[in-house]
């Protein structure tokens, strides 16, 4: 009976080893994103005690944030941008920030959930009722 009780222990242990190995936490988020519209590439780091992102390629052109309503701002260029800076971790696998759009100059309400290793949902509000939500994919 000993030996049974020992056995399956023991296989408690190994499976929720493994499923913690698989579970996916808000750090699951630091890494190399792609934007499934644009292709463009986002790397999200940790910065202080919060969550930064900047884009770190582009392939649709756009050199400067020329969307920018500032015109002060409108020759920085796009690579190297940091588009979310400061997010703070509100859950398990969730941030929440300001999120700058460079396809239209506006900074939104943004919140950042990890599906799961190679997934993420970046949302974007104006409003509560208006909001823009896409899953990014992993490049590294």
């Amino acid at each position: 009976m000993r030996t049974i009780v020992c056995g399956i222990s023991a296989a408690l242990f190994i499976a929720t080893a493994a499923l913690m190995a698989y579970a996916q936490t808000a750090e699951t988020a630091f890494g190399v994103w792609e934007h499934p519209d644009n292709k463009s590439h986002v790397q999200i780091y940790k910065c202080g005690s919060g969550l930064c992102a900047k884009i770190v390629r582009v392939v649709d052109g756009q050199k400067t944030d020329d969307k920018n309503p500032n015109p002060e701002l409108k020759k920085r260029p796009i690579v190297g941008l940091v588009i979310m800076n400061g997010a703070q971790k509100t859950g398990a696998t969730q941030w929440k920030g300001n999120l700058y759009n460079r396809a239209d100059g506006a900074t939104y309400t943004g919140t950042l959930t990890v599906k799961s290793k190679n997934a993420l949902d970046l949302q974007g509000c104006t409003a509560v009722v208006f909001c823009k939500t896409v899953t990014w994919t992993r490049v590294n």
